[in-house]
């Protein structure tokens, strides 16, 4: 005897449901920036991978992301800055989630803040760190 389920309620709550804040999005911004950490990983072994295997395979790896002088190109610009602005926000909103697994920051105004303020960090870190970066790369 099973009992047939009432197909005019719903299982759960629909997305349509909730409505759309701060939080949600950090929330979900987080697993994304986990996946391309994820990707920025590869790259990384990419990188060992073509240090490893000589000048040849350096070459033809920086050949991907640099023009001829040295610059970042196009390509070099989005997954450099990409993956910095990844790693600010996936760090900002972990630390988020810390304070919250400890119990703390459930009240809405501060969940909201704080939810606001790891996208300001992160974009103020990636500033903050290209900044830095490109005043201490001599001018070629």
């Amino acid at each position: 005897m099973t009992e047939t389920p009432n197909k005019a309620r719903p299982l759960s709550p629909h997305i349509g449901i909730w409505k759309w804040g701060p939080a949600m999005t950090v929330s979900i911004v987080h697993r994304a920036t986990g996946t391309g950490l994820t990707i920025g990983m590869l790259f990384f072994c990419w990188w060992l991978g073509a240090l490893a295997s000589g000048p040849a395979g350096y070459a033809a790896f920086l050949d991907v992301f640099t023009y001829q002088s040295g610059k970042l190109n196009v390509i070099g610009w989005i997954v450099g800055v990409g993956l910095t602005l990844t790693l600010f926000q996936h760090m900002a909103s972990g630390v988020r989630h810390l304070f919250m697994d400890a119990g703390d920051n459930f009240e809405l105004r501060a969940n909201k803040t704080t939810a606001w303020l790891t996208f300001g960090f992160a974009i103020v870190a990636t500033a903050a760190f290209w900044t830095a970066l490109l005043l201490e790369t001599p001018h070629v």
